[in-house]
This record gives structure tokens, sequence and C-alpha cells, in this order.
């Protein structure tokens, strides 16, 4: 695949952001690549087109496939794997936030629970201490009734509700 300047620009960018984010530069950008790329491409057109190692190649796909970013496709008379990966930015965006919520909210939303049930127990910990918990514990637990509310309302729906922006406040009342 050749790379044009923007596409170029694009995939170095999102490899930075990756790197910002916590993943690793190669993985975001062989995500920015295989979303730019108007058909699927298999890993030697991916190392090629990045230059970078295989077994770098081959290891970033298998992170982004566990984050259900990737899939694996076919192509009639060709024996190697292929890889896409979804082109409705709001697609990405729930997937890549589905993914979060299951690997950070979650456990962290449990650990907090255990926290609080603990801490009925515990004469040692202070109960200011304790009361702080329980905020981070509500504050999480508001987080995640909030995206499982969210998450199934229409994107035209949200669209409108994030162009709203500050005009939400005046809508439900406050100054």
């Amino acid at each position: 695949m050749i790379l044009t300047p923007v596409m170029e620009k694009y995939v170095l960018h999102w490899g930075e952001m990756g790197a910002r984010w916590g993943v690793n530069r190669t993985v975001a950008q062989i995500h920015a690549l295989l979303f730019l790329s108007s058909k699927p491409l298999n890993a030697e057109e991916i190392t090629d087109t990045l230059g970078v190692a295989r077994s770098n190649v081959s290891t970033s796909l298998k992170e982004l496939q566990s984050w259900k970013l990737v899939k694996t496709v076919h192509i009639m008379g060709d024996r190697r794997d292929h890889f896409e990966t979804l082109k409705d930015p709001w697609d990405l965006f729930y997937t890549i936030l589905e993914g979060r919520k299951q690997r950070e909210l979650d456990p962290t939303i449990t650990l907090l629970r255990e926290c609080v049930l603990d801490s009925d127990q515990d004469t040692q910990t202070p109960s200011d201490v304790k009361a702080r918990i329980q905020e981070v514990l509500a504050f999480m637990e508001a987080l995640d009734t909030w995206y499982n509310q969210i998450k199934f309302l229409p994107k035209a729906t949200l669209l409108k509700l994030i162009k709203l922006g500050s005009k939400v406040q005046s809508l439900l009342g406050g100054k």
C-alpha cells in the first residue's frame, strides 16, 4: 500500500496518540492504516507499508483483535489472512469504550465494592477515608449507569446531545 503524505501524517499521528493513550505505537499505527485502507490488508502488506518487523505486526494484530477492533477476512484465491477494521468512527468509539469499560471500569467498581464491604468491619481505616472510597464508588457506578443508558441511543440522538454542549444546563434548569 502506498501512503500519500496526508495518509502518512495520519498514521504517524495516530501512533503518537496511541502511545499517549497507553497503546503501543505500532498497534495504533496498524489500526490507523487499516482504517484508511480501502481493502483488507495482509500482514506482509502492513509490514512493508509501515516498515516494521513482521513479528511486531503479528503481535499488534492479535492485540487489536483482542480489543475487537480488527477482524480477519479471507480473500478468494489467497490463503493468507487479511485484516480490516471498522470504518465508522462511532462504531470504533463504542468498541474502544466497551473494551476500556470491561478492562478498567468494571474491575475498579468490583474492587471499590469490596473495599466498602471490607471497611464495614475495619476499625483502623479512618471514617473520612471510608467516605472518600464510598464517594469514588458512587461516582464510578453513576458513570457505569450512564454508559449503559447511552450506549443504546441512536447515533443521531447522541450527536444532537454532543452538539447541545453547555446548552444542556439551561434545558435542565441550571444556571
